[in-house]
């Protein structure tokens, strides 16, 4: 029988790349490397019958060239609150198993890479709210970030930029833009300032993403 799983989880993503991040607009990178973090918080989720819902995340990638280039490197966190079950449920989902291939972020992810560091069970501290773009992240002595809105340099105020993606997107259907921080040591040592957040709902199943309505549709009333 094939494994039945559901992934929704409220994630943050701060990466090494300006505002136009070329994972989003099929363009190269900004400095011809990559490097990402991703931190979320899952709000419905399922391994056939084990629960996962309000367990945290993290999965840490680094590239010494282009993503479609391969030999990537990562490095899973699991939240410690989760037990074995769990934890073993997370780590199958993350590391891109289960699933349709390339049919997700985790799985295309997966693929480009040829290092795997090993998977961590710690205490993750994220604290993020989509609507506002704001998010800040303690993983103790692995990572620490923080995320915030691009600010519109004539009035002050911030500076609304956002994604609707009906088709053609692995990873979402709709995501708020703005700008991260970020520190990571040990085995995936890096760092990078003011550089692309996004901040989305990671809506996948064994099939893939979960396409529901954008809040684009609803805007225009459709």
């Amino acid at each position: 029988m094939t494994n039945q799983w559901l992934f929704k989880s409220e994630t943050y993503d701060n990466c090494n790349c300006a505002i136009n991040c070329g994972c989003q607009f099929n363009l190269p990178s900004t400095h011809g490397y990559c490097q990402s973090a991703f931190v979320g918080n899952i709000v419905e989720g399922h391994f056939n019958d084990t629960r996962l819902e309000g367990l945290k995340w993290a999965a840490l990638y680094k590239w010494p060239g282009e993503i479609a280039d391969g030999n990537g490197k990562r490095q899973i966190v699991i939240d410690e609150n989760a037990d074995d079950a769990q934890r073993a449920a997370l780590e199958t989902i993350i590391s891109g198993e289960a699933c349709e291939p390339l049919s997700n972020l985790f799985s295309v992810f997966v693929s480009t890479c040829t290092e795997f560091c090993e998977t961590l069970f710690l205490p993750i501290d994220l604290e993020a709210d989509l609507e506002l773009r704001t998010a800040t992240v303690d993983i103790p002595g692995i990572m620490k970030s923080s995320g915030r809105p691009i600010i519109n340099d004539f009035n002050g105020e911030p500076f609304h930029i956002a994604f609707a993606r009906r088709e053609g997107s692995f990873e979402f259907t709709y995501a708020e833009i703005g700008l991260g921080t970020s520190t990571v040591t040990g085995e995936m040592d890096m760092a990078f300032k003011d550089s692309w957040a996004h901040f989305c709902i990671h809506h996948w199943n064994q099939d893939g993403v979960v396409r529901e309505g954008s809040r684009l549709t609803a805007w225009l009333g459709e």
